[in-house]
């Protein structure tokens, strides 16, 4: 499976992707960007991949283009549709939880976060996709 993992962090993109793998999830790419504007990119230059992204995770906190306008984005231009997608946020206060369900997101996680609380919000979103 090839996954999106959008952080404004380096480090914490590494972490994530180390907790998608500890979750049991093989994971034969893993594209990356630091803000919802890199990851737009990366989605409109991937519509023509014979391995389609089966999984984004993304932070809501970033400069130039945050989480959540990354979903609205991504849900307006039609971009990756039915794939699922996970926040991962320090943000655990309702409006921004359900702001971002209603731009898309499937799942939520608060950081600091084990392998475990992952595979437990991810997996069950990819045996239903």
């Amino acid at each position: 499976m090839r996954a999106l993992i959008i952080d404004d962090s380096a480090v914490m993109r590494k972490v994530i992707e180390r907790a998608l793998r500890q979750a049991g999830l093989e994971l034969s790419e893993v594209l990356q960007a630091s803000n919802g504007e890199e990851a737009l990119q990366a989605l409109r230059g991937d519509g023509g991949s014979a391995s389609p992204i089966g999984l984004i995770v993304s932070d809501i906190n970033m400069p130039v283009m945050d989480g959540l306008q990354f979903l609205e984005a991504r849900r307006d231009e039609k971009l990756a549709e039915g794939v699922p997608v996970v926040m991962i946020t320090t943000e655990g206060s309702e409006p921004f939880v359900l702001r971002a369900i209603a731009a898309g997101a499937q799942g939520y996680i608060c950081k600091p976060f084990t392998a475990d609380q992952v595979k437990a919000r991810v997996l069950p979103l990819l045996q239903v996709a």
